[in-house]
């Protein structure tokens, strides 16, 4: 039993308008779901991807508008990495982000920088077997457009207290110091800790990481909610999301993990051709729609622009 890698990433926005232009026109994702945060349905939660809105591909934002900026500390994720498929791809960023006003990093095989908000993103050179996850974009060519999640980085003051639970429960296969690869029999992502800044403790707000979802099929959900109970995790029960079903828990460094299963998926209520075009409810939460609409920030579907 292997977990599939990372299912996707959740993040915290201050400006829904912002982020989705960042994330659509300049990164070149798919919104591939406008939805709201269960836990809290005033709140929007948007979802990007690949074309299909695949798991593996998929960073997710929970917008509080006019949220104050965060800073990642001990505990939290604090760097998102894309795969792209060669050091051309790596280039061709350079260029596009530049012209986006976005500044960059670049060291070898990896290209840094942060998305507006200051959450820390990475685009690296990966050869992998691994299906690449591709969105459409009239500016970007598919041959070096983002290709799914390579890993995460996160702050921690001490690693050795993490690796019983990631190694043992969870399977996590050394790759490093502090690193580790998580990979099934479709795809694998890699998990790593970094010693945490001078800046003090982490400030959790717009451009931070609320959460990272790990990939599990949905036979084997159940038995992965027993594995980490039994070592001490403390999950929540199954909650069903609709489009996947979660368990929470906080890893020992204080990391918050999901495991969401790979399905039933976006498309169980909207065409796929037409993904994230519409505000769409969960049906438990259907008739809150007026309530909802009313203070949700108003946002148009960025591919209305193309034909334009």
């Amino acid at each position: 039993m292997h977990l599939e890698g990372i299912h996707h990433v959740t993040c915290i926005t201050g400006d829904a308008r912002s982020n989705v232009d960042f994330y659509t026109r300049v990164l070149g994702l798919r919104l591939v779901k406008k939805t709201v945060n269960q836990d809290d349905p005033t709140v929007y939660h948007l979802f990007y991807a690949d074309e299909e809105g695949s798991a593996g591909s998929d960073i997710t934002f929970f917008e509080y508008p006019g949220a104050r900026r965060g800073r990642a500390g001990t505990g939290m994720v604090h760097t998102v990495t894309w795969r792209v498929p060669s050091p051309e791809a790596l280039s061709f960023w350079e260029q596009r982000l530049a012209g986006a006003g976005v500044s960059t990093r670049r060291r070898d095989d990896r290209l840094a920088f942060a998305d507006p908000e200051g959450l820390g993103l990475e685009l690296a050179v990966v050869e992998t077997a691994d299906r690449p996850l591709v969105a459409s974009h009239p500016e970007i060519p598919a041959d070096v457009a983002l290709q799914g999640f390579d890993g995460v980085r996160a702050f921690a003051d001490d690693p050795e207290r993490s690796r019983p639970l990631l190694e043992g429960a969870l399977g996590f296969a050394p790759a490093g110091p502090a690193s580790w690869d998580v990979r099934g029999a479709a795809r694998g992502g890699l998990y790593a800790f970094d010693a945490p800044p001078a800046s003090g403790p982490g400030v959790p707000g717009a451009g931070t990481v609320h959460h990272v979802a790990w990939s599990s099929t949905m036979e084997a959900h159940e038995a992965w909610r027993e594995r980490v109970a039994a070592a001490g995790g403390r999950p929540t029960p199954v909650i069903d999301r609709f489009w996947f079903r979660s368990v929470y828990f906080r890893e020992p460094s204080g990391v918050l993990f999901e495991l969401a299963t790979l399905g039933p998926g976006f498309a169980v209520d909207e065409d796929p051709a037409h993904l994230g075009e519409a505000l769409i409810l969960p049906p438990a939460f259907e008739r809150l729609r007026p309530q909802v609409e009313a203070v949700l920030t108003p946002i148009e579907n960025p591919r209305a622009a193309w034909s334009r």
